[in-house]
């Protein structure tokens, strides 16, 4: 199962700084293709704008407007997209598929691309955003902690994991926050984010 991370809350988020050289936009026609490409040079695999239409654009949850691209050149090269587990969820959204071109690494165009997800979600009165990641994702982690995210356990392995992990990191383990965690979100979506 892969490591969960949350931002309890979407109060007091940064300004979007995109360098320069770089735009944000969201979904326009054509972009599956580039979508794809980019998921592929950031995860490896063969994912084809077939792919891109079965796993983001044809779901009921897919929103244009909460598919991020970053462009140079008016060519994308980093995406990330705002999700939900359904299309009826208003209170907790899915940082979802962030993917950056490993040539195009060290602008922290991931962090640019992810603050546009959860601006999005806070744009919507969504009450938090959630988020799974892999153990040897180093970077994305630091980027994700750098954005107020925290990690949350949901399987018995992810104390130990996440111990490991921040070990890799050269940083202090962070202690469980499920009591402050709790005090933010109701029973309901507790419930729903441990899932």
């Amino acid at each position: 199962m892969q490591l969960r991370m949350l931002r309890p809350n979407l109060e007091n988020l940064p300004i979007i700084e995109i360098p320069d050289n770089y735009k944000l936009r969201t979904y326009q026609e054509g972009d599956d293709a580039h979508w794809a490409k980019i998921i592929n040079a950031s995860f490896g695999g063969n994912r084809t704008a077939k792919d891109t239409h079965n796993e983001i654009i044809d779901c009921p949850q897919f929103s244009p407007d909460g598919l991020f691209f970053i462009t140079q050149d008016n060519q994308p090269i980093g995406t990330a997209c705002a999700w939900t587990k359904n299309a009826n969820e208003t209170g907790i959204g899915y940082l979802h598929m962030v993917g950056v071109k490993p040539n195009h690494s060290g602008h922290r165009l991931g962090k640019w691309v992810s603050l546009a997800v959860i601006h999005y979600f806070c744009d919507r009165s969504f009450k938090c955003v959630i988020l799974e990641t892999d153990d040897f994702r180093l970077p994305a982690v630091k980027t994700y902690l750098n954005l107020s995210f925290v990690p949350i356990f949901v399987d018995t392995d992810h104390p130990e994991r996440w111990k490991n992990l921040f070990q890799k990191l050269k940083l202090s383990v962070l202690p469980d926050q499920t009591n402050s965690i709790r005090s933010e979100l109701s029973d309901s979506m507790l419930k729903r984010i441990y899932a």
